[in-house]
């Protein structure tokens, strides 16, 4: 729960997160040769690398990762000294701009499922009092335990329309 709190610090942890995870892949790409620069070839795994991992850990839908002409596109905009290929830093900001798509669709689910949901919850929860059989258990359930419920029903919700 402190990971989905702490997304909310904005653009600092944003961009923290972005650093750690391309200077892992960055070293891990980069063990294997005694170049200081990744190709695009080592791009391209670096990338897949990167997806990987965020599908792996962020919450929500498949992401999918660029296609080899989306690379070379931003290859030219991220290679600040033109020799084709990317150093560290222009790394990181290759990583930024492959990741800022990614980094608002969570942002945003993370909102409809913290924020959203359990609101929508509270206002609603007067309206089960003319539903036979379920309208007396919701109202003498907590607000808190009832949002949380519809919380966790929203979300399996999402879920469910993803996959599908």
């Amino acid at each position: 729960m402190g990971q989905i709190l702490e997304t909310f610090k904005g653009k600092e942890w944003k961009e923290r997160q972005i650093q750690v995870i391309s200077d892992r892949v960055f070293d891990r790409v980069k063990s294997d040769t005694d170049s200081a620069n990744l190709t695009f070839e080592e791009l391209y795994i670096a990338v897949l690398l990167v997806y990987n991992d965020l599908n792996k850990r962020l919450p929500g839908p498949h992401f999918d990762p660029p296609t080899k002409e989306e690379i070379k596109n931003l290859i030219q905009e991220c290679d600040v000294n033109l020799d084709g290929e990317l150093n560290r830093e222009e790394f990181r900001k290759f990583m930024r701009r492959i990741t800022k798509d990614t980094f608002v669709s969570v942002s945003q689910g993370l909102i409809v499922a913290l924020a959203v949901a359990p609101t929508v919850a509270l206002l609603t929860k007067r309206s089960t009092e003319n539903v036979p059989g379920i309208g007396k258990v919701v109202q003498k359930l907590p607000n808190s335990v009832y949002a949380s419920l519809v919380t966790v029903a929203i979300v399996a919700v999402q879920q469910g329309a993803e996959r599908s």
